[in-house]
């Protein structure tokens, strides 16, 4: 039993609304407070490893933070056992709560520390909680002068209450036939109440499904008399499987809809549903934000969620595992597996008897469980079996009986840790009793040890079978199970099917099956063909994840020699690898065009045209002018030979050059054209492309709701799919910025930076700063914009890309400068990127040019002509269809002018931009809009809006300056938050004091109020 007591909770500043919900948890953490306002009582249940100790502890710090006391008891298992060892651990915490004990070695609190430890014993003379030796048998009243009492706090106990508390605590000697029941069960009730005269107190039971019988009886009495500043959270694990050890209790509780807590006879309350929480698993972008949280690889977030079921502890688990493995894991290796996530695994299936794991093992071998299917094939018991499986959170049930695990980790290490005999069997069974036929020749397949031509041909049957039922991943495994259980004799048939089954899992986008395939084949005396073709397979299922995959280029290269289709193939795949992940357009471009050399003179149209999509998007990011007609070549060749999907198709690069373009309405009619294809017959892939593009679209169109919508489907097919979620988190950056929460924009921009990172993807991670420090400036964060942004210009130029369309970092680096005082530096980037936006016909980047022209212009006192071109360019962008971008001209139109004094010019400007922004669902934006004063920067601190006019004569980095410094920020202090040097300060400080008329920082501060 530990004992966490006021003040040893994690130390907030005073007036801190307290720590942050942990991750994923904020709306449980609002309905777990709102409970407790209500009703007093909260019950957190779920099960182990969900973090239910984690959302308690986040509500005990948040209620210390506002004052409250808080009590923190956390059962163990062993505390079934020992009578009365929870209520002692209380007595003992509230004894330390009210009055901290002398700060010795022993007591004074840690950071590190673990928490207070209260141990107790059934049997003998346990040391007191607070470490002294054990009392001699003493007369009542000399024991009650030392220990928990001499204290204090419980001087007001009426005698008898004090002897039984004193005995419960082991302060005084246990007399013949024990402590008086009824004096302790008033004491501890009496203290409770004098602990509340206090103020607000909040008493945290965790574990409590480990509460011995007598604590648990003697705190439900204390709760029910206890007055309603007493709230209490318990958190425990459902007990599914019955509990021997507490079969002697004398009631029987009730869960929810009726059902009893085998293990939990009795509750510190009835729970209602009004006071009970279930605690959730995590979704899956939650894992990969918990991932980053704890500094572990967040690429493989969608695998991680699978093999978890959402579960924090095993996510964590695997995660590390991933992150201790020797070499990175790929996408298309099967996930590491360190003894700790293993064994995580098998602690929730221990606790089930053997006859359900018996259950769950048929359930896990079964491509389509349910319960009826597996009674079928053998337990006649099942139901109640996997009913009971439910309520320990290993399965869930639908109504018509089928079912499915909670972790990918629990049906994989059943059918690790079971002997090839249970699960030969499992599959015989299952082979009997299935409904489909298909499913039957693979548990057929499943369930022999030998190799076998005619079941290998059946398989290869069920696997074309499969294919036209447009199950793509049924059809990838049953391909490679055909290959394995072809008998070696015959090993051109078996390198043949292998071949087949590394192509059918790269049509599913099953990476692991395709490495499976390639692995055995590779391991034969194959062709040189058939090593290319498997090789390509796995390159084609590798996602944004390039960079480990060196020697498969290498070896394909080698073995495709002579072969002038498959060195077409493998040039097409080097042209991909060399902007990805080296970052080389000019070499990506070279590989492109020897691919569709080599394709034509074959008569492959199909790989020209892929050849040749790839050639164009290198031609227009070097900012060539035969971008256009390369791509209409490619797309010629694409109508005579329909490509096998859009992902990386002409067709798709055509929309993102309108994309490029700013011809949305375009672009958004061909893609939703597209969709109804793409859902039905495409690939994965196909569908992450297509609704990755959408939301580029609807974010830059202003169809704000539309990119959030679209950029989550992307998401959630990508971490489905267990491919690297940069591009999508990438999108979703961007739709948060457009229509959602900065906030959370910036959080998506972080995790797509990482990821990119950690998968060597040039191309996304230039992408995913770009949106960082966008949201950075729109926040005001001038510093990390500037910094975040200069890493753009240095990835972009390290990649000579030339078209300033493709990613419009120029203007925003440009308005980052200025507002950093930087304004020769910024014309300089405008005079640098406008002759060739200008050449390349690029009119919209020209347009953002002039709006970061005009912020120039007004940073030189031109602000005549600034509100001019502004004016103009807010016109200009709502001509051309772009809403957020003819806002955010008028927002600078606004700051303009008010530093030409225009205060209702200002308001107008501000009002235009706030109407625009309404009709498009920019909720961010909006937000700036109508609640920033005209003039004020995003992010920046503002003032009244009748703020002294000669602030307007301030740049927005002197302004900047001028509040840190009349908040009282040292030059030293305000160097290091704005990222300049101390003369940088000192000299813009100077300019600031000529342009105030002030001569001191009292007077500076007095020259900044409103």
């Amino acid at each position: 039993m530990t004992t966490v007591p006021h003040g040893l909770l994690p130390a907030r500043a005073p007036g801190a609304a307290g720590p942050p919900a942990p991750v994923g948890r904020e709306e449980l953490l609002a309905r777990l407070e709102g409970v407790l306002h209500a009703r007093g009582r909260a019950l957190l249940t779920g099960p182990a490893g969900v973090g239910k100790t984690e959302v308690a502890l986040a509500a005990a710090a948040r209620a210390e933070a506002r004052g409250e006391t808080v009590l923190w008891l956390a059962a163990l298992p062993a505390d079934r056992a020992i009578p009365g060892a929870a209520a002692a651990a209380l007595v003992a915490s509230v004894a330390t709560t009210v009055v901290p004990p002398a700060p010795d070695a022993a007591m004074v609190p840690r950071t590190d520390a673990a928490p207070l430890a209260v141990p107790a014993s059934a049997a003998g003379r346990p040391p007191a909680w607070d470490g002294t030796p054990a009392l001699p048998l003493l007369d009542v009243p000399e024991a009650l002068a030392s220990g928990v009492f001499s204290s204090g706090v419980f001087d007001d106990l009426p005698g008898p209450q004090r002897t039984a508390v004193a005995m419960l605590c082991r302060e005084a000697p246990i007399q013949q036939g024990g402590w008086d029941p009824i004096a302790l069960r008033l004491g501890i009730a009496r203290i409770l109440r004098t602990l509340t005269r206090r103020g607000p107190v909040l008493l945290v039971v965790d574990g409590a499904e480990f509460l011995d019988p007598d604590s648990t009886d003697l705190l439900r009495f204390a709760l029910h008399l206890a007055p309603p500043s007493l709230r209490v959270i318990a958190a425990e694990t459902p007990e599914p499987y019955g509990d021997t050890s507490r079969a002697d209790r004398p009631e029987a509780g009730t869960g929810t809809h009726g059902r009893p807590h085998a293990g939990h006879s009795a509750h510190l309350w009835v729970p209602s549903e009004a006071d009970l929480l279930l605690v959730p698993p995590l979704q899956a972008d939650e894992i990969a934000e918990l991932l980053i949280h704890h500094r572990l690889p967040s690429r493989m977030a969608g695998r991680i969620h699978r093999a978890s079921g959402g579960n924090p502890r095993l996510a964590l688990a695997v995660g590390r595992s991933l992150a201790d493995a020797r070499t990175p894991v790929h996408h298309a290796e099967a996930l590491t597996l360190s003894g700790r996530a293993r064994d995580l695994a098998r602690q929730l299936l221990g606790a089930a008897p053997p006859p359900v794991r018996a259950t769950l093992l048929l359930a896990a071998l079964a491509l389509r469980p349910s319960a009826t299917l597996v009674r079928r094939a053998g337990r006649p018991e099942a139901e109640a079996e996997l009913a009971a499986a439910e309520r320990a959170g290993l399965v869930s049930l639908a109504e018509d009986g089928s079912l499915v695990f909670t972790a990918g980790l629990l049906p994989s290490t059943l059918v690790h840790d079971a002997c090839w005999a249970e699960r030969s069997a499992g599959h015989a069974a299952l082979a009997e009793v299935v409904d489909d036929p298909v499913e039957a020749v693979r548990h057929r397949a499943l369930a022999g040890d030998r190799p076998d031509e005619e079941l290998a041909a059946e398989v290869a049957t069920a696997a074309e079978t499969a294919r036209r039922r447009g199950n793509n991943a049924l059809a990838a495994e049953l391909a490679l199970l055909a290959a394995e259980s072809t008998p070696g004799r015959d090993g051109d048939r078996r390198i043949a099917r292998l071949v087949d089954a590394a192509e059918e899992a790269a049509r599913a986008a099953r990476a692991d099956l395709a490495m499976r395939a390639a692995t055995d084949l590779l391991a034969r005396d194959a062709s040189p063909a058939d090593r290319v073709r498997a090789r390509l397979a796995v390159l084609d299922t590798a996602g944004q994840g390039l960079t480990d995959l060196d020697d498969m280029y290498v070896h394909a290269m080698e073995d495709s020699e002579g072969e002038t289709a498959l060195r077409a193939a493998v040039q097409l795949r080097l042209a991909v690898k060399y902007v990805l992940a080296d970052g080389d357009p000019e070499r990506s471009r070279t590989a492109a065009m020897e691919s569709a050399a080599l394709a034509a003179s074959v008569g492959d149209p199909r790989t020209a045209a892929q050849a040749l999509t790839v050639q164009a998007r290198m031609e227009r990011a070097l900012g060539t002018p035969d971008a256009e007609k390369v791509l209409a070549r490619a797309r010629e060749l694409e109508l005579a030979e329909r490509p096998l999907g859009i992902r990386n198709a002409a067709q798709i690069l055509t929309i993102r050059h309108a994309l490029f373009d700013d011809r949305l309405t375009d672009a958004r009619d061909e893609l939703n054209a597209l969709l109804p294809l793409v859902q039905r017959r495409g690939s994965v892939e196909d569908a992450i492309e297509l609704f990755r593009t959408l939301s580029e679209i609807e974010s830059r169109i202003g169809s704000c709701a539309a990119a959030l919508a679209h950029a989550g489907q992307s998401l959630a097919l990508t971490l489905e799919a267990g491919l690297s979620p940069g591009p999508a988190w990438y999108a979703l950056a961007l739709a948060e910025t457009a229509g959602g929460s900065l906030g959370r924009a910036a959080s998506y921009a972080r995790r797509s930076v990482q990821a990119s990172e950690e998968e060597g993807d040039r191309v996304f991670l230039s992408r995913s700063r770009y949106a960082l420090g966008r949201v950075q400036l729109v926040n005001g964060d001038v510093a990390a914009a500037l910094e975040t942004l200069r890493r753009v210009q240095a990835d972009e130029r390290a990649q000579s890309t030339v078209d300033p369309s493709m990613l419009r970092w120029h203007e925003e680096l440009a308005e980052a400068l200025l507002a950093h005082d930087a304004v020769e530096e910024a014309l300089a980037l405008l005079a640098e990127v406008r002759p060739v936006a200008e050449r390349l016909g690029r009119s919209t980047v020209l347009l953002g040019c002039d709006r970061a022209q005009a912020l120039c212009l007004a940073a030189e006192g031109r602000t005549d002509e600034a509100a001019e071109l502004l004016t103009r360019t807010a016109g200009r962008f709502a001509e051309a269809g772009l809403p957020l971008e003819q806002g955010r001209a008028l927002m600078a139109l606004a700051r303009v002018e008010r530093k030409r004094r225009r205060r209702s010019a200002a308001q107008a400007a501000l009002h235009a931009a706030a109407t625009v922004f309404e009709r498009a669902g920019a909720v961010p934006w909006l937000a700036l809009a109508t609640e920033a004063p005209a003039g004020e920067l995003p992010g920046t601190a503002q003032g009244g809006d009748e703020a002294p006019t000669a602030l307007a004569s301030l740049t927005e980095a002197e302004l900047r300056l001028a509040r840190l410094v009349g908040q009282g920020a040292s030059n030293q202090e305000a160097a290091a938050k704005l990222f300049l040097s101390v003369k940088t300060v000192e000299a813009r400080l100077t300019r600031i004091y000529q342009k105030l008329d002030v001569r001191s920082r009292s007077q500076l501060a007095t020259a900044l109020r409103p």
